[in-house]
């Protein structure tokens, strides 16, 4: 799954922090958060045999692919 956006992008040398609790880009500036939501997904997505790649550029956007393994489609 591919999910992107055109915002305000994240600062390269933030990139390495995205994954740590509370942590956030330094020109969130006044946008609401807590530095939760990527540590949640992340752990989520590593307890279901998943990943989670950001690629970012300041001005630009981010884009977040993330992949989960496939399993027997029957309910």
């Amino acid at each position: 799954m591919l999910i992107s956006d055109e915002g305000i992008g994240i600062p390269e040398s933030d990139q390495q922090w995205l994954f740590t609790s509370f942590q956030r880009g330094r020109n969130v500036g006044d946008r609401p958060g807590t530095g939760l939501g990527l540590v949640l997904v992340k752990r989520c997505l590593e307890l279901h045999g998943g990943t989670i790649h950001i690629q970012s550029k300041i001005g630009k956007g981010t884009r977040v692919t993330v992949r989960l393994p496939a399993y027997g489609t029957q309910l």
